[in-house]
């Protein structure tokens, strides 16, 4: 932008801010709930986790309308700091200073291989048996991938890493077709390990439980739409 493009966003931006305050808190006084939330988040959590609170929120809000985008774990961020989202939802959530982080518990994170694997006839094992197994990842820049591969190399343990996807249905394919096993969240295998396609092993000995959290930008005045839906999530 040129010097004056950026003094007319600065202040567009701020008249933006303040319209959505008024706009808030009018809707405060009358105690009514419309518009919409805007959310991005992260596609594990998305379609798994945030499906049946969207469900019991649009029972009790049928006036409001939940716009929600998919997007990786930094695209979300960034979403949430450019105000093109109300909220934006993640796992492993990293400290910004202009960021407000409300944690949303964790869900544990188990072995999923392939059912004819040997490790899938076992009910646990220890770390250390995924020595030189190959491996379907995440991406190196995605934060739960950050997790597992620091889990690992404090366990002293080697993996052969076959493919790298950036989201978890492509992951659990590439298992399913014997690529590799994995590590991912419990919550979003359930369906093929009750279908048989997947296995899903827990590791007893290493720290696995992957935190979640909501973000939004700090002093951003949320809407009583939002507020309603950020307490709807803290309350499980």
């Amino acid at each position: 932008l040129t010097r004056e493009g950026q003094v007319l966003y600065e202040a567009s931006r701020e008249i933006v801010e303040a319209s959505d305050a008024l706009h808030s808190h009018l809707q405060e006084l009358k105690d009514a709930l419309s518009g919409t939330i805007r959310i991005a988040t992260i596609y594990s959590i998305g379609l798994y986790d945030l499906p049946p609170y969207i469900k019991r929120y649009l029972k009790t809000y049928p006036t409001v309308n939940v716009h929600l985008e998919y997007r990786r774990s930094n695209d979300v961020c960034e979403d949430v700091l450019g105000n093109v989202v109300d909220l934006g939802l993640v796992a492993y959530p990293t400290r910004d200073a202009r960021l407000e982080t409300i944690p949303l518990g964790t869900e544990p994170m188990v072995l999923v291989c392939h059912p004819q694997h040997p490790l899938a006839k076992k009910k646990s094992v220890k770390i250390r048996a995924l020595a030189g197994q190959k491996f379907v990842m995440f991406e190196p820049d995605i934060p739960t991938r950050k997790a597992i591969d620091k889990v690992l190399r404090e366990h002293g343990v080697q993996v052969e890493v076959a493919m790298e996807f950036d989201n978890v249905e492509t992951v659990k394919r590439a298992v399913e077709i014997e690529a590799g096993i994995t590590i991912i969240p419990l919550s979003t295998v359930s369906q093929e390990v009750a279908a048989r396609t997947l296995a899903a092993v827990s590791i007893e000995d290493a720290d696995l439980l992957r935190p979640r959290a909501a973000v939004h930008k700090k002093n951003k005045v949320l809407s009583p739409a939002a507020l309603r839906f950020l307490a709807l999530l803290k309350a499980d």
